[in-house]
């Protein structure tokens, strides 16, 4: 029986990838997203974009640290409004 915190497959998802945080701020910054730095505090940003329905972002990592692949998914799904395929092709 496998344990809540594994991971699990679920069939026809796009399985997102993780990245470095570098890579991540990088991916939000291009287009189409266009998201821009409004606020620093340290290693905490807060991103913008000026695309319709795209929520803004609280990005609270280091430069180095890995962002785990259930937090881009909600970053380019939930946040920026993006498909699943629309997600895909920009990865």
């Amino acid at each position: 029986m496998p344990r809540p915190w594994q991971y699990r497959y679920v069939p026809n998802r796009v399985v997102f990838p993780t990245l470095k945080a570098r890579q991540a701020l990088a991916l939000l910054q291009r287009e189409p997203l266009g998201y821009r730095i409004v606020r620093t505090n340290g290693s905490h940003r807060k991103l913008e974009s000026d695309r319709p329905g795209a929520a803004p972002i609280g990005f609270s990592f280091h430069d180095k640290a890995t962002v785990p692949s259930g937090v881009i998914r909600k970053w380019l799904m939930d946040y920026a409004g993006l498909s699943e395929d629309e997600a895909k092709e920009l990865l």
